[in-house]
Parts: structure tokens; C-alpha cells; sequence
């Protein structure tokens, strides 16, 4: 079941900010216009917000793998006509300039509709996501009773564009990573949605808004019951967390772009500001995804200490999905790329038996939820156990007769 709607008007001042200016703008107008004028509003909204995190993000990713991998960054593009170079921040500007005035070059064999539409579909099926994720307490786009499903619906059809750009391109390398990034996106999808089952399990719900309000109250006081600090929670997110990775093509899971096989993959035959919209679509994605992390698992956009719930809700969850999307970044920037039999291998002997066995955790926790305090030690401890026993087993199966290759030279 849904969640009572909250009252705007006993919300703070800040909390209602984003409601007073989207009513000042759209308060003249008649009911039904105003219906469609609130809308677009939010599109606009959720439109310019994310292009604009991604262009920061590509420069802070720059940054971060710089300072990480002690090499220099992109710190001395200034804005332009000015002598300040404010930490690089001319670096977006002066990519998204070059990639729009870039050639636009398609191959002659290639099937000139589909080969345009690829990135159009790509992009707009990410943007798609973002519609049912709640940014604040006032801030849900739109409310749907099965807005899991929906995310997930929506997420799953951008494998049809990324094979649509490697088939329309007529180019091997091309054709070739669009079927090696099915096989990926396919064997991460399930262990992805089985992530999932154990939070709308313990719930009760698919709106992403009723899962954020399962996540209300505090123990001892002070504690969230946010999910991820429950054990079964915990698995749940690490799974996710790893399968987002490789749906989103991040490092190390980057394979459908690995140069040393595939030259750029299904963006062989891709240039200019097509080229820009696969990145922008991927990293939109990986946005998204990040967000569904932070309502899942994170507490959506609840505080994480009583008394700093005086701070706008929307800013807890920008601050998580902050931080959420730094851990990607220092994820690519610390751990080498998979070759495809680990990927696939890790996917299918591993992520998927661990979330499955992780399903009944999430089951025992919730049938022994009525145990009294006495009884909440042992409850803990067989959770616990019933994650890292398959986690060890499993890890040591999936290593099982592999040994570091010795390498010589003829």
C-alpha cells in the first residue's frame, strides 16, 4: 500500500520551496493547463538537473581518477574570456563545444535511420527512469503503485538501442560488442531484480515511495532503519551495487568498449554529438540507477540523525547520490577490467545463488520480526550467518582451480 500523501503545508519553508516556485509560475493558469504545465515543469526539471550533473560528473570523475591514479587532471580550463580557472570547470563546456561541432560521419553501408535513432532511443529510454524516483518529500515526479516494475521496465529496453547502434553501424567490431553487451546486460539483469525482491519483500510495496516510507523510524533512538544496516539488506545492496556496475558498463565491467578487442565497440562508427548522447546515456543510467540505490537501501531521502531533519529532504538524497556515484568512480579508478568469462562467470556462479539464498535471509528476518529484545541477538546472528556462509562457499567455489598465469616470452 501507498503511503499517506505528506501535507505541504506542514513542511518547512525550504521543504516547500521547489512547490512555491513551480506554483508561481503555473498558479495563473486554468486547472487543466496547469496539469500540463506542471509536468512539463518537472521534465524540464529532471532534463536540465541531470544534463548539468553530467557534465560535472565527467569532469569530477577526471579529477578523482587523477588524484587517485597521481596524474594530472583537467585543472586549467578556464571559463572563457576570463582569466579565473575555477578548478577546470571550462572542461565541460569546452567538451560539449567540441562535440557539437564535431562531423557528423556515417558510414556508407550503414543503415542511415537506425544508426540515428540508436542514441535518441538510448538516451530517452534513461531518462525515462528518473520519473518515478522520490527526490524529497514533495518531490516525486510521478506516483505510481508499481514504480519498481516501471524503472526496471523502462531500464531493460536500452539493451534494444545498444544492439540496434552495433547491427545499424554494418561494422564487425561494431555488431560484435553490441551481442558481447546483451550477454552482459542480460546475465546482470537478473541478479539486479533479485537485489530488489528482498526490499520489496519486507515493504510491502513497489512504489518506490512506499519503500522509503518502510524505511521511517529510528532504533535505540538515533539509528535509521534504513535496510542496508540489516544483514539480508547489506547482501542485497553489495549485489546491486556490482550488477549496477555492469549495467551500466562502468569499470570493471566496461567490456562492450574494451579497445584492446572491440576499438570503441558499438560507438566504432559513432561521432560528434551522437557520440555524446551514448555518454551522456550512460551516465544518465548510472545516475539512475544510483538513485534507485539511495531509495532502496539508503533511506531515500530521510535524515540519517534525528536532529538533522531540519535540512531539506531533497538535499539528503542529492548528498547520497553524491556519494553513491563517488563510490563508482573509485571503483573504476582502483580495479583492472574482467575478461568476459569472469563477467559472465561472476553473474551466473555467484551473484545469482547468493541473491537467491539471500531471498530466504530476507524471508527469515521477516517472519522473526516479532522476537522480544532477548531473542534479537540470535536473530542477528543466524542472519548473519546465513550471508556470509554462502558468501565464503561460493567465493571459494568460483576460484576454485584458477591460479595466477605465468606469463613467458617466446
Amino acid at each position: 500500500m501507498n503511503p499517506p500523501a505528506a501535507d505541504p503545508l506542514a513542511a518547512g519553508l525550504l521543504e516547500r520551496l521547489p512547490l512555491l516556485a513551480r506554483d508561481a509560475l503555473t498558479g495563473a493558469l486554468p486547472e487543466p493547463w496547469r496539469w500540463v504545465a506542471n509536468g512539463l515543469l518537472a521534465i524540464l526539471a529532471i532534463i536540465v538537473v541531470f544534463s548539468s550533473l553530467f557534465a560535472l560528473l565527467t569532469l569530477a570523475e577526471r579529477k578523482v581518477l587523477a588524484r587517485v591514479q597521481n596524474r594530472p587532471g583537467p585543472n586549467r580550463a578556464g571559463l572563457p574570456l576570463t582569466r579565473f580557472r575555477l578548478g577546470g570547470l571550462g572542461q565541460p563546456l569546452a567538451d560539449g563545444i567540441k562535440m557539437l561541432t564535431k562531423e557528423d560521419i556515417v558510414p556508407r553501408g550503414a543503415d542511415p535511420v537506425l544508426h540515428f535513432l540508436a542514441p535518441v532511443v538510448l538516451l530517452a529510454l534513461s531518462l525515462l527512469t528518473f520519473a518515478v524516483l522520490p527526490y524529497g518529500r514533495l518531490l516525486v515526479p510521478v506516483e505510481l503503485e508499481a514504480g519498481v516494475l516501471y524503472f526496471f521496465a523502462a531500464g531493460a529496453a536500452t539493451e534494444l538501442a545498444l544492439f540496434m547502434a552495433g547491427w545499424a553501424s554494418r561494422n564487425k567490431y561494431s555488431l560484435l560488442a553490441a551481442m558481447r553487451a546483451l550477454a552482459q546486460l542480460i546475465s546482470y539483469e537478473l541478479p539486479l531484480l533479485l537485489a530488489v525482491v528482498p526490499v520489496v519483500l519486507l515493504a510491502g510495496s513497489l512504489s518506490t515511495s512506499g519503500i522509503v516510507a518502510a524505511q521511517a523510524g529510528w532504533d535505540l533512538g538515533f539509528l535509521p532503519r534504513w535496510f542496508v544496516l540489516t544483514p539480508w539488506g547489506f547482501a542485497s545492496f553489495l549485489i546491486f551495487l556490482t550488477a549496477a556496475l555492469a549495467e551500466s558498463n562502468r569499470s570493471p565491467f566496461d567490456l562492450p568498449e574494451a579497445e584492446s578487442e572491440l576499438i570503441a565497440g558499438h560507438l566504432t562508427e559513432y561521432s560528434g554529438f551522437k557520440y555524446a548522447l551514448f555518454f551522456m546515456a550512460e551516465y544518465l543510467g548510472m545516475t539512475a540507477l544510483a538513485g534507485l540505490g539511495v531509495t532502496l537501501f539508503l533511506g531515500g531521502w530521510r535524515a540519517p540523525l534525528p536532529f538533522l531533519e531540519f535540512v531539506p529532504s531533497y538535499a539528503w538524497f542529492g548528498l547520497k547520490l553524491l556519494a553513491l556515484l563517488f563510490v563508482f568512480i573509485w571503483i573504476r579508478a582502483t580495479f583492472p577490467r574482467l575478461r568476459i568469462d569472469q563477467l559472465t562467470r561472476l553473474a551466473w556462479k555467484f551473484l545469482v545463488p547468493l541473491a537467491l539464498l539471500n531471498l530466504g535471509t530476507a524471508a527469515l528476518w521477516a517472519l522473526t520480526a516479532g522476537w522480544g529484545p532477548a531473542l534479537q541477538p540470535l536473530r542477528w546472528l543466524g542472519a548473519v550467518a546465513l550471508v556470509a556462509g554462502p558468501f565464503v562457499l561460493l567465493g571459494r567455489g568460483l576460484t576454485a582451480g584458477l591460479r595466477p598465469r605465468t606469463y613467458r616470452f617466446a
